[in-house]
């Protein structure tokens, strides 16, 4: 088009209106054409740009490894569901106990020849790991009275290593205190709850007189389980009238009944 307007001196004078008018209009389509072009051009530049550069977001994300619950963990979470259906309230407490808590409220003073059936992990202030979750018994017993339906979790502690025992284990302990409770009470519970956890229409328990310094009358419950054997799973019987007195509730009004178990063995 620059050299078409340096070709206007050699054309005719009377051509050159024309000649001009037609190089204008040249230049002006070229300029809206090729500008409309350019437009494009750098639109589709832009386009490709954000093509390569986006991220979407609808994309699932790498899959990330997820660890499961243990199965000590799992067992605890169903025997707390099922108490819990059944009534019972959950209480925790401190796994460094008393030794009045630990023993003494629970009928087992100083001279008590029972506390040697509990290897015990004491501290240097006389405080005591531990050996049983009644503990937790006591001191809800104490702020809430009777009647009261609950069970104690936790941590307990003794020193016993052999193959059938561990220095550490899970504890559950129930305890049902209100008027005219009977052995008949703490075995239904007791039937009932296993059934529960096992998922079974009845279980065979065997129940055997025992003894503890915090129940009277006390009984030990064994299972059968794979190849008809037998397995003790749990102690229990009536709170003895002294453990209700020392919580300041009368056993002659009240009755109840308190059991234990180590949920690992289940």
């Amino acid at each position: 088009i620059g050299l078409l307007m340096k070709e206007m001196k050699n054309i005719a004078p009377e051509e050159r209106a024309a000649y001009g008018k037609g190089v204008n209009e040249l230049k002006e389509w070229a300029l809206e054409f090729l500008g409309s072009l350019d437009e494009k051009m750098k639109a589709k530049e832009l386009q490709d740009r954000y093509e390569a550069e986006k991220i979407d977001i609808s994309l699932p994300a790498e899959t990330v490894a997820e660890g499961n619950l243990h199965p000590i963990t799992l067992v605890k979470n169903q025997i707390i569901d099922i108490f819990a259906g059944m009534g019972f309230e959950i209480f925790e407490g401190t796994e460094i106990e008393t030794d009045y808590y630990n023993f003494t409220a629970l009928n087992t003073p100083d001279y008590h020849p029972a506390r040697d059936m509990q290897d015990t992990f004491f501290l240097e202030n006389g405080n005591v790991l531990r050996t049983q979750t009644s503990a937790i018994q006591i001191r809800t017993m104490e702020k809430t009275g009777a009647p009261v339906k609950m069970f104690g979790i936790g941590a307990t502690y003794r020193k016993e290593m052999d193959a059938t025992h561990a220095p550490m284990f899970g504890q559950i302990e129930g305890l049902y205190v209100n008027k005219n409770i009977t052995m008949s009470d703490l075995i239904g519970d007791i039937r009932a709850f296993l059934k529960r956890f096992f998922e079974m229409d009845d279980v065979e328990l065997r129940i055997r007189p025992s003894y503890f310094p915090f129940t009277d009358p006390s009984i030990e419950v064994d299972l059968k389980w794979k190849n008809g054997r037998w397995l003790e799973i749990m102690g229990a019987g009536m709170v003895h009238p002294n453990v209700l007195r020392n919580c300041g509730i009368n056993p002659d009004e009240y009755q109840g009944f308190a059991f234990g178990f180590g949920w690992d063995r289940l």
